[in-house]
């Protein structure tokens, strides 16, 4: 691999790798959406939840004075038990994630760059499952709130979404640069075609 296409690929991957904390963090946290009913009255108590991919959490919190920003009983923190569908392709997303950057940590030794094409395609892969995941919950979301089963009424999204909406970033917009780091020198002159181009030389 060339010295200057093997900075910009360390570069990139230095990039993943914050990507890749992102997306494990909303994974595995429980804090995408925090829900409350509405709050009319004080000295009294509510049941607020927060859920992420996994579970959703209640609890009741006796309410002594109206939130000043109009939030209701969140945010809270504590275990609780309950699943939605929206893991199962984050965690297809993982997958893709991990074979990214097996890929890309081959593709460092003498003559395996053409693994880059690979790895830049997983992690473009993993990037798009993470924002379906992220409309998928915001679906729930809207779903929840809608439902006449449920009281909660106000929600927002939490730094778990937050963690998940920067991976998806950093992800697909790593996975293009990989791809695109990875493609074949351009010729020189006009009239020089990719055969007849210099081939790379190798470190």
């Amino acid at each position: 691999m060339l010295e200057d296409k093997n900075t910009k690929v360390r570069i990139a991957f230095f990039v993943i790798l914050v990507g890749i904390s992102s997306m494990f963090a909303a994974v595995v946290t429980d804090h995408w959406a925090v829900l409350s009913p509405r709050v009319e009255k004080v000295n009294t108590t509510c049941d607020a939840a927060h859920f992420g991919l996994w579970r959703l959490c209640t609890k009741r919190i006796y309410i002594q004075e109206p939130d000043p920003k109009g939030k209701g009983c969140g945010p809270i923190s504590l275990p609780g038990e309950y699943s939605i569908s929206a893991a199962a392709i984050a965690i297809i997303g993982v997958g893709f994630m991990i074979l990214g950057t097996i890929c890309i940590l081959i593709s460092f030794r003498k003559g395996m760059d053409y693994l880059l094409k690979p790895a830049g395609m997983f992690f473009t892969f993993a990037g798009l499952c993470i924002i379906i995941s992220v409309e998928v919950m915001r679906q729930s979301v809207k779903r929840m709130i809608d439902s006449e089963e449920t009281t909660w009424i106000e929600y927002y999204y939490s730094w778990s979404f937050a963690c998940a909406c920067a991976a998806f970033v950093l992800l697909f917009l790593s996975g293009i640069a990989v791809l695109l780091i990875s493609m074949p020198q351009m010729p020189r002159n006009p009239w020089e075609t990719c055969m007849d181009a210099e081939p790379e030389t190798q470190e």
